[in-house]
């Protein structure tokens, strides 16, 4: 084998070596904020939510419902400590760049990292976060529902074999069909509204042609708002939130007595018994 070869397989299976390795890094940090979303979200839920049903299928509604917003709050947390971890690891590197065991703290880490938060982000605020409400509110379409009662609880009238009724898709896939229809009309509710306003705006060749492009303009739009829309009622509930804990330890806590005055409150004591034995 040529060394030219030798140099373009060496090369090869180094990149190859580099994107396992940030395939791995991605897993590991993804996998970590699920475990710590799922211990928040488990702390602060109520204990009657997820566990005390009775009914298999809606006890597993609300697990896969329980999963996508773990998902989702995951997303959403990655999203925010993105910026840190790029601004510390780029530090790390500008501080130790001859040291071997941190070189994979690299520009392309990073940069495979925004682009992963950037596609869950998306797909968590379009469709993981819909789906996990329209879910838990879904029943099923009519006729498509359970024919059993509760568990351990026989039907009072059996199904008959070979009819229609046992046909119909029955428990959660039910529900996944409703979700997935009100979805989709939802969707398409919302790209007629939009189709509609560019039409009624500017009624062009150029407007229409834009629509098409959902992925590249209107996704990173719709993200960007949102976000903007979040920072602004951030800052518009830190001052009020501030104040009301301020208010509520204030309240809470007992206020010190140690610049007080005891001689001069053993006096107005005093003076108040005698007034109230000289009344008596």
């Amino acid at each position: 084998m040529a060394p030219a070869e030798q140099d373009m397989l060496a090369v090869r299976e180094q990149l190859f070596h580099e994107r396992v390795r940030e395939c791995i890094i991605c897993a590991l940090l993804f996998a970590s904020l699920y475990i710590l979303c799922h211990f928040i979200i488990t702390h602060f839920k109520k204990h009657t939510d997820f566990t005390a049903v009775h009914d298999d299928e809606d006890a597993a509604v609300n697990r896969i419902a329980l999963g996508l917003c773990t998902f989702t709050l995951a997303v959403a947390l990655g999203a925010v400590l993105l910026l840190p971890f790029s601004i510390i690891s780029n530090e790390v590197l500008l501080s130790f760049p001859h040291n071997y065991y941190i070189q994979w703290l690299n520009g392309s880490l990073v940069h495979g990292l925004w682009n992963l938060v950037f596609l869950f982000s998306n797909l968590s605020l379009v469709f993981l976060m819909p789906f996990a409400y329209f879910f838990t509110e879904s029943e099923g379409f009519v006729g498509s529902k359970k024919v059993g009662g509760p568990v351990g609880v026989p039907p009072l009238v059996p199904p008959v074999p070979g009819t229609p009724l046992t046909l119909l898709p029955q428990g959660i896939m039910a529900r996944v069909y409703e979700t997935s229809v009100v979805l989709l009309l939802l969707t398409l509710l919302v790209l007629g509204m939009v189709w509609v306003a560019s039409a009624i705006v500017s009624n062009d060749a150029a407007s229409r042609q834009s629509l098409y492009d959902l992925w590249e303009y209107y996704l990173p739009y719709l993200y960007s708002c949102i976000s903007l829309f979040g920072v602004l009622l951030l800052l518009l509930c830190t001052p009020f939130g501030l104040s009301t804990m301020f208010t509520v330890t204030g309240k809470l806590l007992v206020k010190p007595r140690l610049l007080e005055d005891l001689d001069e409150q053993l006096s107005c004591t005093r003076l108040e018994e005698a007034a109230v034995s000289r009344r008596i």
